[in-house]
């Protein structure tokens, strides 16, 4: 391949970038190549100044993806602690086994399902409190 000078500036824009068009260096004067050399040590900090901050971008983003996996992962999930509820008294009792009560919360416990099955009303379970 044969070089050729370029007279002028030897960077030039080709798609939006910079680009080093094919020249003699050997046949250029000292001031050109003083001025190319600045010109190329310019680019080389932006190009470094450009790379460090994707760097940056980069390990924050990766950061945010691996906390977001860690909440969709099943074996790492944290599980959190049932806020403490109070104690709630039993409003209705089994006649046939004292024992047994039910607060009135959740489902019917079998025992009050066959009684209010058999015709009972569920008023007739109730537990008289002694205020």
């Amino acid at each position: 391949m044969r070089p050729f000078i370029v007279k002028g500036n030897p960077i030039v824009q080709s798609k939006g970038r910079p680009r080093m068009r094919n020249v003699d260096l050997r046949s250029m004067p000292l001031d050109e190549l003083r001025k190319l050399h600045e010109e190329l040590w310019k680019l080389h900090e932006q190009v470094t100044q450009v790379a460090t901050e994707l760097a940056q971008k980069m390990t924050a983003e990766r950061a945010t993806i691996e906390k977001r996996l860690r909440r969709l992962k099943p074996g790492t999930r944290q599980i959190r602690a049932r806020r403490p509820y109070p104690k709630v008294m039993p409003k209705y009792r089994n006649p046939k086994n004292r024992r047994e009560t039910w607060a009135g919360r959740g489902s019917r416990p079998r025992w009050l399902a066959a009684q209010l099955r058999s015709g009972k009303k569920l008023n007739e379970f109730l537990i008289r409190h002694a205020h």
